[in-house]
């Protein structure tokens, strides 16, 4: 178990931060207006309040530390993380089903320590549940401790799963598709976060970037299971980068894992 106070302050305050913005959350719920990012992504000004709300609480106590947005962070070039404590916020993962009123998406927000991400605080909208945890802390579904669902690949297990923005990508999943149940919730956050909660079995994704997944990658470790990139380590955190390419993945127990790897190379 942790017993580091520097990092069990910034766990409590990582909590305290995240169910300050869950009113604001469900007030603005499905009632915002959109903006269009030069990427074609949606933002709204739920996104941009609630990043500076959780930032601005936590840099209250710990003015040291360095804050990155999804929405926030002003520089296009990639910002070296130079900190011992560094955050990484995604102020609401699944932003297209919020704004439509569809109510999976999350608040994730997870604390990284010499780049390594250690603790991950999501709040499932769709629930009403704060998600928390990392190794040496436990994994918690509200007060319900998580365990990944040990398996097995096959017909039964339920597999999250978004379809490659880059569709040359898709026979990689080939395999996956033909031969689990696939779930599309529209929050990659809450795929990853409910493999570690034990409500899916796994998930596979070509779409991601580092701030979609930060937080629920220590929940999904915490809870027993996996998380593998297929292109490339992603971690530890040597850097924000607004810019970076897609990040394709894979997790779940390592069971589930053993076998969502091989089947993505047999697609290929």
């Amino acid at each position: 178990m942790t017993t580091d106070p520097a990092i069990l302050a910034r766990t409590a305050a990582a909590r305290r931060a995240v169910l300050a913005q869950t009113d604001l959350l469900s007030r603005q719920f499905g009632r915002v207006e959109s903006l269009w990012k030069s990427d074609g992504s949606r933002v709204t000004a739920a996104d941009l309040a609630i990043s500076e709300g959780i930032f601005r609480d936590l840099q209250a106590d710990f003015p040291e530390d360095q804050f990155f947005s999804e929405e926030l962070t002003e520089s296009a070039a990639p910002i070296p993380v130079t900190a011992r404590f560094a955050w990484v916020l995604d102020p609401i993962d699944g932003t297209n089903n919020f704004a439509l009123g569809i109510p999976d998406c999350a608040i994730a927000l997870a604390l990284a320590d010499r780049g390594e991400l250690i603790y991950g605080v999501v709040y499932d909208h769709s629930r009403k549940v704060l998600m928390h945890g990392g190794p040496g802390f436990g994994a918690f579904d509200g007060e319900r401790p998580m365990t990944v669902k040990p398996g097995p690949f096959g017909r039964d297990a339920l597999v999250g799963f978004h379809s490659p923005f880059d569709k040359s990508l898709l026979p990689l999943a080939a395999d996956v598709l033909a031969r689990c149940k696939i779930r599309g919730l529209g929050s990659a956050t809450l795929h990853l976060a409910y493999v570690a909660a034990g409500l899916l079995d796994g998930v596979v994704d070509f779409n991601v970037k580092i701030w979609d997944l930060a937080a629920a990658i220590p929940l999904c470790r915490a809870a027993g299971g996996e998380v593998h990139f297929v292109n490339g380590p992603q971690l530890p955190l040597r850097q924000f980068d607004l810019r970076m390419a897609r990040i394709l993945y894979y997790a779940g127990s390592p069971a589930m894992c053993a076998q969502l790897g091989p089947a993505m190379r047999r697609s290929q």
